[in-house]
């Protein structure tokens, strides 16, 4: 059976590492040039990308922000998998808002904003703390604007005049004081079978993921049981298949959305060591129509994304529990080059890991390494 990846980074590079033991054959499409390529090597193949649709046995994407064009000419095959509508509402946030409204799930209130001379009505419904987002390509803390009070919105409009509001929408949502973020990495396949990883809580700087702990502490059997019900609703809704990740904002007791993403996701790195079945296995099975893998935890774990950096020793892998997951990537900032799994029997004794780990990571590029390393030592 042959698999094919929209997208060729380090998700696709993973979900190939996942699929060859099971048997499978994975490619992948460059987005940018439509050459099909190696997902591990990166070299192009003599195949076409038409005679990549047809060989194929089931399509996927490694991120939603797919030209529309190849998306709708893949989606013609009958072979993509999730469907088209997840990975539209997980690319357009007017589009996810909606859903969230029409299944009823709390999200962030928010305005859509076409106009910039709509920011102040939504200064008046919303606050005048916001955070406005496009509606379309932005990640990792791109394409967002932050308004901590009403006196910096003449400049703001200054800067958000020179977008085309009519192609992209920006939402505008309140600024929240929560207490954490957490995401739920579930995987459903095609009889409708649902199995959810345990939620993680996520640690961000400057709008990028920095390090996910799972299983999040302090999560009872009622916030769970919350987040699997949103889960579910979405996954059933969209008659989802593979791996979908919903994002969450905690303020006490309520879990409010903060967004999907129709794939693998960041947040569940951390099952290729933590869990019986990583969610790069388990979207393969899923997509592949083949048993989902157990998702129980095996080992407490804590992720770091190493980001825009590769000047360290790998003497690191010393500690143990401590496993490297290297993207093979030339250094730029904010690109996430690889990532680090520690595993540990409990909360101290993973944040007693994470310090032995910042003795070799500077703290520049690993700002919040030591911060939660001292609050594990505390759970």
């Amino acid at each position: 059976m042959s698999i094919l990846i929209l997208g060729s980074g380090q998700l696709a590079r993973m979900m190939a590492l996942a699929a060859y033991p099971l048997g499978l054959e994975v490619a992948a499409v460059d987005v940018n040039t439509l050459k099909v390529v190696n997902p591990i090597t990166k070299a192009v193949s003599s195949v076409s990308l038409d005679q990549a649709i047809a060989s194929a046995q089931a399509i996927s994407v490694e991120f939603e922000h797919i030209p529309q064009d190849l998306l709708d000419k893949v989606n013609a095959s009958g072979k993509l998998k999730p469907s088209i509508e997840s990975i539209m509402a997980g690319a357009d946030r007017v589009k996810e808002k909606r859903l969230l409204s029409d299944l009823d799930i709390a999200n962030c209130a928010y305005n859509i904003i076409t106009h910039v001379d709509q920011l102040d009505s939504a200064i008046e419904n919303l606050g005048e703390k916001l955070i406005i987002k496009a509606s379309r390509d932005g990640y990792d803390g791109y394409g967002q604007w932050r308004l901590a009070r009403a006196a910096e919105l003449f400049e703001l409009k200054a800067q958000l005049s020179q977008l085309d509001l009519d192609k992209v929408p920006l939402v505008a949502e309140k600024m929240l004081q929560f207490d954490r973020e957490l995401s739920l990495v579930g995987v459903r396949d095609h009889k409708g079978n649902i199995s959810f990883y345990p939620l993680a809580e996520n640690l961000h700087h400057q709008g990028q993921l920095s390090v996910s702990i799972a299983p999040a502490p302090k999560v009872d059997e009622k916030l769970m049981s919350q987040a699997q019900s949103i889960f579910t609703k979405l996954a059933e809704k969209l008659n989802y298949v593979g791996v979908l990740a919903v994002e969450f904002f905690q303020i006490d007791e309520q879990l409010l959305v903060n967004e999907i993403a129709p794939r693998v996701h960041n947040s569940g790195h951390w099952s290729m060591q933590g869990a019986d079945t990583c969610q790069f296995d388990n979207h393969i099975r899923a997509i592949a129509g083949l048993p989902l893998g157990s998702t129980d935890v095996v080992s407490l774990t804590a992720m770091i994304n190493i980001v825009g950096y590769d000047d360290f020793s790998r003497e690191l892998l010393s500690i143990p529990g401590s496993h490297l997951h290297w993207y093979d990537k030339a250094v730029r900032p904010k690109r996430k080059m690889g990532h680090l799994n520690v595993c540990a029997d409990n909360y101290a004794a993973l944040g007693q890991k994470l310090l032995n780990l910042a003795a070799y990571l500077p703290e520049e590029h690993f700002p919040l390494l030591k911060k939660e390393a001292n609050r594990l030592l505390s759970v």
